[in-house]
């Protein structure tokens, strides 16, 4: 196994020296976030220009082999549970296990075996006694909610203490292609997120930064603003927003025009969410 510290900068997919698991700090989690990596190709149906999957192409998760993942999964919480690695891998302050995300090099819910992963990781849960406050976790940007399969393994989420982290960053047709190189429509966007919601804990996963030296528009804050305000006036209520800047280089040819923005312009536009009543969470 990979020996190399772990830290809140480096999100390696080879950290841990396996083909689909690997573990890393997260911010936003507050601790060990026990990452799974479905789409090993690098393949995504999205483009974000921020994203730090090198070699990033468009396509969909290869198939998944069951039977290493159960292994890797059960043989890392073990390892984790059980044996040193916290000890000799993890600074002291965040040597906890926060949680089992479903994230990795593109689009989780495009694996065909979405449901079956679903369903491996709540039986772990069971079998290895896996304290309850280790999430699963989906972080995801919710465009293959429609499909069947998707479905049903989001509804066996809310059954494994599971919560969904749907991409929104942003709220119209143009600033979604000009960020997630998408041309997805609203109104799909808004269904999928009251599907997601409807069946599973979903908070909103927003990335908010600086492009070409210049902030987000406030056009673009009342698109998300207009949005989230519909769904409430409809009853469909996401459990907040995590709104994080930054972090990590992108390995996008974008990457030289993206800045960070600093704490009091993420704060200023977390505040404007916040009087709509919704929790937010900011990560710098």
């Amino acid at each position: 196994m990979n020996n190399k510290d772990l830290n809140v900068i480096d999100h390696s997919r080879e950290s841990a020296g396996l083909r689909y698991v690997y573990p890393v700090i997260s911010r936003r989690a507050g601790g060990v976030s026990i990452g799974i990596n479905l789409n090993t190709n690098n393949a995504c149906n999205w483009r974000c220009i921020y994203c730090q999957v090198p070699d990033l192409k468009l396509g969909t998760a290869p198939p998944v082999d069951m039977a290493l993942l159960e292994k890797e999964l059960r043989n890392f919480l073990h390892e984790l549970l059980h044996g040193d690695f916290m000890q000799k891998r993890v600074p002291s302050e965040a040597r906890k296990i926060n949680d089992i995300a479903l994230s990795g090099n593109g689009e989780p819910t495009s694996a065909a075996e979405f449901e079956q992963v679903i369903l491996l990781i709540g039986r772990l849960q069971q079998e290895l006694a896996l304290p309850q406050h280790i999430k699963l976790v989906l972080i995801t940007n919710g465009s293959l909610v429609h499909r069947p399969y998707v479905q049903q393994g989001l509804g066996q989420m809310s059954l494994f203490r599971g919560e969904v982290w749907f991409k929104l960053d942003r709220a119209s047709v143009a600033g979604m292609q000009a960020v997630n190189n998408t041309q997805i429509s609203m109104d799909t966007v808004r269904k999928n997120l009251s599907t997601t919601i409807s069946l599973c804990p979903t908070w909103l996963q927003t990335c908010w930064f600086a492009l070409d030296g210049l902030a987000p528009r406030k056009q673009d804050e009342d698109d998300y603003l207009d949005l989230l305000g519909d769904l409430l006036e409809q009853s469909v209520r996401p459990h907040g927003v995590l709104l994080y800047t930054l972090a990590r280089p992108s390995f996008q040819p974008e990457a030289p025009r993206l800045t960070a923005l600093s704490l009091p312009q993420m704060e200023a536009f977390a505040g404007r969410i916040r009087e709509l009543g919704v929790e937010v969470k900011v990560a710098i």
